[in-house]
């Protein structure tokens, strides 16, 4: 009965590293971690934020984009991450 419980909880660990692993190869996750949902509203807006001025920096939106953007964080609305 002990070795039908290890085998069950091996399998399950086994699925679970499988099932992460996949989600981190696929296109669509992201590839920033999902401490912004669990931490908060305020910590999802300062990492919208930390992501649009790397845009800014590497030169993908432009100044005008760049303003708009960081102003509707501030007031307290995110942004899509779409360049």
């Amino acid at each position: 009965m002990s070795a039908l419980s290890a085998i069950l909880a091996g399998s399950l660990i086994l699925a679970a590293v499988v099932y992460d692993l996949a989600r981190l190869v696929t296109a669509r996750e992201s590839r920033l971690p999902p401490l912004a949902r669990i931490r908060g509203r305020r910590a999802a807006l300062e990492t919208a934020e930390t992501w649009l001025v790397g845009l800014r920096l590497h030169d993908r939106i432009d100044a005008a984009t760049y303003r708009t953007r960081m102003h509707s964080l501030a007031a307290g609305e995110r942004t899509s991450r779409r360049t």
